[in-house]
């Protein structure tokens, strides 16, 4: 979540749903432009605040593992200090109340061997993707905290970058990883030279266990063979999986079947891709190539991975790490508006997002998988 609201953004004309939470099925959907209807209840317009304010739930602060490294923020001497005592350093970019982070923190790094190997072949550098103090990135230029996470584009939190000696970021883990494929992300980066193919063909040997050996299918999704390059309106997002993927089944089991998400996913343009296939795609710039090949081109390196491209075929926004209702629902709400456009940091328009629906007198819980956006208990659908 973002600390500081300065975006202000949403639709003049919006819609809610109220919903039961067993089923996220459908209920009221009331246009905004007067009033919004929720059952018995009567919400202001979208230009005024509730005389309620809704609850914002799921932000948790974390304390930091006294392992971390104090540093002056010179990351160059970071490199060579780490190189000297025979590990790698690592830039960890965080927020306060980020329950992501947290995750990291207490279902990773509070794990033995997980934070053995972090100190013992590592140096990890926390750095506040909102602060202020005074960084001398790798090549000597300086910028603040916030300014580097800016100029790294860095969209979410925990945000981790892996460097060898030679100064070069040889993993980048965006978003939260689970503890097993953690544990292969750093089995990776401190094997350095000796490794060969990429991480995302390293992670997708790593033992999976009680996963579905099918993809996953959805309704919105497109059939094949893929033209990825028609010319079409609607945002197109492709989905990268893979059969045995524990994440693809969270994904589509308990995220992408809440009317939140699924209201958004379907005015997209949805393409799901096996990322080990060799089936024909034609890419969105309209060159012919494979499932496979298309993915490495990408660099994708975790699934499920969902990169969306707007109408001329230009990248704009991916969704690569483990993420939950709320945070799912805003990267597509922030595609389908191109509010990127306008605001070019999706934290910023996540927080203002939860804060016009709070103001709303909604209540909304960024960790929950039922209940991102509720009242009184029950789940709401905003369209």
């Amino acid at each position: 979540m973002a600390r500081e609201n300065r975006f202000v953004s949403g639709p003049c004309l919006m819609s809610v749903d109220r919903v039961k939470p067993e089923s996220v099925m459908n209920s009221a959907v009331v246009l905004l432009a007067g009033l919004l209807t929720l059952s018995a209840f009567m919400i202001p317009p979208a230009t005024a605040k509730s005389e309620s304010m809704g609850a914002f739930l799921g932000a948790v602060d974390t304390e930091h593992p006294g392992w971390f490294k104090e540093s002056f923020l010179d990351f160059e001497q970071d490199i060579e200090e780490a190189a000297a005592e025979g590990r790698r350093l690592v830039l960890y970019f965080w927020q306060a109340g980020c329950p992501y982070c947290n995750a990291l923190i207490e279902h990773n790094f509070a794990q033995r061997d997980i934070a053995e190997v972090m100190q013992s072949d590592f140096d990890l550098v926390a750095v506040n993707m909102w602060g202020d103090r005074e960084v001398i990135q790798v090549g000597g230029r300086t910028f603040t905290e916030k300014t580097l996470a800016a100029a790294l584009r860095v969209n979410y939190t925990p945000t981790l970058l892996f460097f060898d000696e030679a100064r070069q970021v040889v993993l980048r883990l965006n978003g939260y990883y689970p503890p097993d494929a953690f544990r292969a992300a750093l089995t990776w980066a401190r094997n350095g030279a000796d490794n060969s193919g990429d991480f995302s063909e390293y992670l997708a040997n790593v033992e999976k266990q009680g996963a579905n050996p099918q993809l996953n299918p959805q309704p919105f999704f497109e059939s094949a063979p893929h033209d990825l390059s028609s010319d079409d309106e609607r945002p197109l997002a492709v989905y990268f999986e893979q059969p045995n993927c524990r994440q693809c089944d969270t994904l589509h089991q308990k995220v992408l079947i809440h009317e939140l998400v699924k209201a958004q996913a379907e005015k997209m343009r949805s393409v799901q891709i096996d990322m080990w296939s060799d089936a024909p795609v034609t890419a969105p710039d309209g060159h012919a190539t494979t499932a496979r090949t298309f993915a490495r081109e990408l660099n994708i390196q975790f699934t499920p991975t969902i990169v969306f491209f707007n109408r001329v075929g230009q990248e704009v926004m991916r969704l690569d790490g483990a993420f939950r209702t709320f945070h799912t629902q805003g990267i597509l709400r922030y595609v389908n508006d191109k509010a990127y456009l306008e605001q070019p940091s999706f934290q910023r328009y996540l927080g203002t997002l939860a804060e016009h629906w709070r103001e709303l007198g909604l209540d909304v819980n960024i960790w929950s998988y039922d209940l991102p956006v509720s009242q009184n208990g029950k789940a709401v659908v905003v369209h």
